[in-house]
Protein backbone atom coordinates (compact mmCIF):
# COMPACT_ATOMS: atom_id res chain seq x y z
CA UNK A 1 0.00 0.00 0.00
CA UNK A 2 1.04 3.32 -0.76
CA UNK A 3 -0.07 6.42 2.15
CA UNK A 4 0.11 9.86 1.00
CA UNK A 5 -0.13 12.40 3.96
CA UNK A 6 -2.42 15.31 2.50
CA UNK A 7 -2.97 17.13 5.86
CA UNK A 8 -1.03 17.67 8.86
CA UNK A 9 -2.43 20.64 10.79
CA UNK A 10 -4.94 20.43 13.75
CA UNK A 11 -7.33 22.60 14.32
CA UNK A 12 -5.35 25.77 14.93
CA UNK A 13 -4.11 29.64 13.32
CA UNK A 14 -0.92 28.65 12.81
CA UNK A 15 0.61 26.50 9.43
CA UNK A 16 3.22 26.38 7.30
CA UNK A 17 4.11 25.37 4.01
CA UNK A 18 4.10 21.99 4.59
CA UNK A 19 1.40 21.44 7.56
CA UNK A 20 -1.02 23.65 6.02
CA UNK A 21 -4.08 21.61 5.39
CA UNK A 22 -5.94 19.61 7.53
CA UNK A 23 -6.37 15.91 8.37
CA UNK A 24 -6.70 13.70 5.36
CA UNK A 25 -4.48 10.28 4.52
CA UNK A 26 -4.42 8.96 1.16
CA UNK A 27 -4.38 5.04 0.34
CA UNK A 28 -3.30 3.86 -3.00
CA UNK A 29 -5.69 6.37 -4.49
CA UNK A 30 -8.60 5.02 -3.66
CA UNK A 31 -9.18 4.97 0.05
CA UNK A 32 -9.12 8.62 1.46
CA UNK A 33 -9.30 8.76 5.79
CA UNK A 34 -10.64 12.19 6.96
CA UNK A 35 -11.33 14.95 4.83
CA UNK A 36 -10.07 17.64 6.67
CA UNK A 37 -10.04 20.11 3.14
CA UNK A 38 -12.51 19.88 0.23
CA UNK A 39 -9.20 20.72 -2.00
CA UNK A 40 -8.93 16.51 -1.28
CA UNK A 41 -11.86 15.52 -3.24
CA UNK A 42 -9.60 16.26 -6.62
CA UNK A 43 -8.09 12.62 -5.95
CA UNK A 44 -11.45 11.47 -6.66
CA UNK A 45 -11.23 8.38 -3.72
CA UNK A 46 -13.60 5.53 -3.99
CA UNK A 47 -14.13 5.60 -0.74
CA UNK A 48 -13.82 7.58 2.23
CA UNK A 49 -13.86 7.00 6.08
CA UNK A 50 -14.14 9.72 8.39
CA UNK A 51 -12.61 9.51 12.42
CA UNK A 52 -15.06 11.79 14.11
CA UNK A 53 -17.07 14.32 12.48
CA UNK A 54 -15.01 17.83 13.62
CA UNK A 55 -14.35 20.16 10.69
CA UNK A 56 -10.44 19.39 10.41
CA UNK A 57 -11.16 15.99 9.75
CA UNK A 58 -14.23 16.61 7.87
CA UNK A 59 -14.57 19.91 6.17
CA UNK A 60 -18.30 19.86 5.64
CA UNK A 61 -19.67 19.99 9.26
CA UNK A 62 -17.98 23.54 9.84
CA UNK A 63 -20.31 25.84 12.06
CA UNK A 64 -22.94 27.88 10.47
CA UNK A 65 -20.98 26.47 6.94
CA UNK A 66 -22.52 22.85 6.97
CA UNK A 67 -22.92 21.51 2.87
CA UNK A 68 -23.34 18.48 0.69
CA UNK A 69 -19.54 16.93 0.06
CA UNK A 70 -19.56 17.30 -3.52
CA UNK A 71 -18.13 13.98 -4.58
CA UNK A 72 -19.07 10.47 -6.00
CA UNK A 73 -17.42 8.87 -3.50
CA UNK A 74 -18.95 6.69 -0.43
CA UNK A 75 -18.61 8.21 2.89
CA UNK A 76 -18.44 7.02 6.27
CA UNK A 77 -18.22 7.80 9.85
CA UNK A 78 -19.13 6.84 12.79
CA UNK A 79 -22.54 8.89 13.23
CA UNK A 80 -24.43 10.86 10.69
CA UNK A 81 -23.67 14.65 10.28
CA UNK A 82 -26.36 17.18 10.84
CA UNK A 83 -26.30 18.21 7.12
CA UNK A 84 -28.14 15.91 4.48
CA UNK A 85 -25.65 13.94 2.94
CA UNK A 86 -25.17 10.12 1.85
CA UNK A 87 -22.56 9.51 4.37
CA UNK A 88 -23.17 6.10 6.12
CA UNK A 89 -22.43 4.91 9.43
CA UNK A 90 -19.54 2.07 9.64
CA UNK A 91 -19.80 0.25 12.78
CA UNK A 92 -18.30 -3.01 11.84
CA UNK A 93 -15.56 -4.22 9.57
CA UNK A 94 -16.36 -4.22 5.65
CA UNK A 95 -14.75 -5.03 2.52
CA UNK A 96 -13.94 -2.47 -0.44
CA UNK A 97 -11.85 -3.12 -3.33
CA UNK A 98 -9.40 -5.53 -2.02
CA UNK A 99 -9.22 -3.98 1.41
CA UNK A 100 -10.68 -4.84 5.08
CA UNK A 101 -11.38 -1.43 6.25
CA UNK A 102 -12.01 -2.81 10.40
CA UNK A 103 -13.49 0.42 12.87
CA UNK A 104 -12.09 0.66 16.07
CA UNK A 105 -14.02 3.29 18.84
CA UNK A 106 -11.88 5.79 20.58
CA UNK A 107 -12.24 7.95 23.50
CA UNK A 108 -11.67 11.53 22.29
CA UNK A 109 -14.74 13.88 22.20
CA UNK A 110 -18.01 13.83 24.48
CA UNK A 111 -19.86 15.54 21.80
CA UNK A 112 -19.27 13.31 18.89
CA UNK A 113 -18.32 9.44 18.48
CA UNK A 114 -14.90 8.84 17.29
CA UNK A 115 -13.30 5.60 15.87
CA UNK A 116 -9.96 4.44 14.44
CA UNK A 117 -9.47 2.40 11.60
CA UNK A 118 -7.45 -0.43 10.64
CA UNK A 119 -6.40 -0.99 7.24
CA UNK A 120 -5.43 -4.60 6.10
CA UNK A 121 -4.58 -5.32 2.42
CA UNK A 122 -2.77 -9.01 1.56
CA UNK A 123 -0.16 -9.23 4.08
CA UNK A 124 -0.09 -5.21 4.64
CA UNK A 125 -1.75 -3.32 7.76
CA UNK A 126 -1.96 -0.15 9.36
CA UNK A 127 -3.81 1.92 11.78
CA UNK A 128 -5.05 6.12 11.47
CA UNK A 129 -6.67 7.03 14.48
CA UNK A 130 -7.64 10.24 14.24
CA UNK A 131 -7.76 12.28 17.56
CA UNK A 132 -7.22 10.31 20.41
CA UNK A 133 -7.30 9.65 23.86
CA UNK A 134 -7.04 6.01 24.59
CA UNK A 135 -8.74 3.00 23.17
CA UNK A 136 -9.71 0.32 25.12
CA UNK A 137 -7.90 -2.42 25.67
CA UNK A 138 -9.98 -5.54 24.51
CA UNK A 139 -8.97 -3.86 20.72
CA UNK A 140 -5.76 -3.68 21.14
CA UNK A 141 -5.10 -7.25 19.77
CA UNK A 142 -6.79 -6.12 16.61
CA UNK A 143 -4.05 -4.26 15.75
CA UNK A 144 -1.26 -6.12 17.24
CA UNK A 145 1.66 -6.90 14.71
CA UNK A 146 0.45 -3.90 12.20
CA UNK A 147 3.26 -1.83 9.69
CA UNK A 148 2.44 1.66 10.66
CA UNK A 149 0.26 3.24 13.65
CA UNK A 150 -0.65 6.94 12.14
CA UNK A 151 -1.65 9.18 14.68
CA UNK A 152 -1.73 12.57 16.80
CA UNK A 153 0.34 14.76 17.67
CA UNK A 154 -1.46 17.47 19.23
CA UNK A 155 0.36 18.32 22.11
CA UNK A 156 4.04 17.08 23.01
CA UNK A 157 4.16 17.14 26.57
CA UNK A 158 3.44 13.86 28.92
CA UNK A 159 -0.46 13.64 29.91
CA UNK A 160 -1.76 15.70 26.70
CA UNK A 161 -5.31 17.58 27.39
CA UNK A 162 -7.54 15.09 28.82
CA UNK A 163 -10.45 16.08 30.65
CA UNK A 164 -13.16 14.06 32.33
CA UNK A 165 -16.95 14.90 32.30
CA UNK A 166 -17.93 15.47 35.85
CA UNK A 167 -21.31 13.52 35.29
CA UNK A 168 -20.08 10.13 33.35
CA UNK A 169 -16.95 10.26 34.26
CA UNK A 170 -15.94 9.78 30.55
CA UNK A 171 -12.56 10.97 29.20
CA UNK A 172 -12.03 13.74 26.65
CA UNK A 173 -9.62 15.62 24.76
CA UNK A 174 -6.17 15.01 23.45
CA UNK A 175 -3.32 12.56 24.89
CA UNK A 176 0.59 13.63 24.50
CA UNK A 177 2.94 12.10 22.35
CA UNK A 178 5.14 10.39 25.24
CA UNK A 179 1.89 8.52 25.91
CA UNK A 180 0.83 7.39 22.77
CA UNK A 181 4.16 6.27 22.03
CA UNK A 182 3.84 4.07 24.93
CA UNK A 183 0.64 2.44 24.04
CA UNK A 184 1.69 1.85 20.63
CA UNK A 185 5.20 0.80 21.02
CA UNK A 186 4.02 -2.82 21.78
CA UNK A 187 2.39 -3.79 18.58
CA UNK A 188 4.56 -1.83 15.85
CA UNK A 189 7.94 -0.65 15.12
CA UNK A 190 6.66 2.58 13.11
CA UNK A 191 4.75 5.27 14.32
CA UNK A 192 4.04 8.77 12.07
CA UNK A 193 2.66 11.75 13.90
CA UNK A 194 0.64 14.27 12.04
CA UNK A 195 -2.27 16.53 13.34
CA UNK A 196 0.92 19.00 14.48
CA UNK A 197 -0.55 21.44 17.56
CA UNK A 198 0.52 24.95 18.42
CA UNK A 199 4.00 23.72 20.09
CA UNK A 200 5.52 22.23 16.55
CA UNK A 201 5.16 25.69 14.77
CA UNK A 202 7.13 27.73 16.95
CA UNK A 203 10.40 26.00 15.75
CA UNK A 204 9.20 23.04 13.29
CA UNK A 205 12.85 21.67 12.86
CA UNK A 206 13.40 21.29 16.83
CA UNK A 207 10.23 19.51 16.96
CA UNK A 208 11.00 17.26 14.48
CA UNK A 209 14.20 16.07 16.12
CA UNK A 210 12.13 15.76 19.22
CA UNK A 211 9.80 13.23 18.45
CA UNK A 212 12.48 11.42 16.23
CA UNK A 213 14.36 10.87 19.75
CA UNK A 214 11.67 10.51 21.84
CA UNK A 215 10.58 7.77 19.75
CA UNK A 216 14.46 6.26 19.67
CA UNK A 217 14.52 6.20 23.49
CA UNK A 218 11.66 4.17 23.60
CA UNK A 219 12.59 1.86 20.62
CA UNK A 220 10.40 3.02 17.73
CA UNK A 221 10.71 4.38 14.43
CA UNK A 222 9.17 7.85 15.24
CA UNK A 223 8.05 9.60 12.12
CA UNK A 224 7.04 13.07 11.20
CA UNK A 225 4.63 13.58 8.37
CA UNK A 226 4.11 16.56 6.49
CA UNK A 227 1.88 17.67 3.38
CA UNK A 228 2.71 15.65 0.74
CA UNK A 229 5.29 12.83 2.23
CA UNK A 230 4.46 9.31 1.01
CA UNK A 231 4.83 6.34 2.52
CA UNK A 232 4.95 2.88 0.82
CA UNK A 233 3.90 0.30 3.62
CA UNK A 234 6.11 -2.53 1.88
CA UNK A 235 9.27 -0.28 2.56
CA UNK A 236 8.81 0.11 6.42
CA UNK A 237 10.66 -2.23 8.95
CA UNK A 238 8.56 -4.77 10.30
CA UNK A 239 7.98 -5.73 13.99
Amino acid sequence: MKIKILGTRGEIEESSRYHKNHSGILVDNQLLLDLGEKAFLKYRPKWIFITHLHPDHAYFVRRKKEEQPSTQAQIYAPELPLVKSSVRILDKQIAVGGYTIIPIPTHHSKLVKSQAYLIKKGKQSFLYTGDLVWINKEFHPLFDHVDLVITEASFIRKGGMIRRDEKTHEIFGHNGVPNLIDLFKKYTKNILFVHFGSWFYQNPKAAKKKLMEMGKEKEVRALVGYDGQEIEISKLKKV
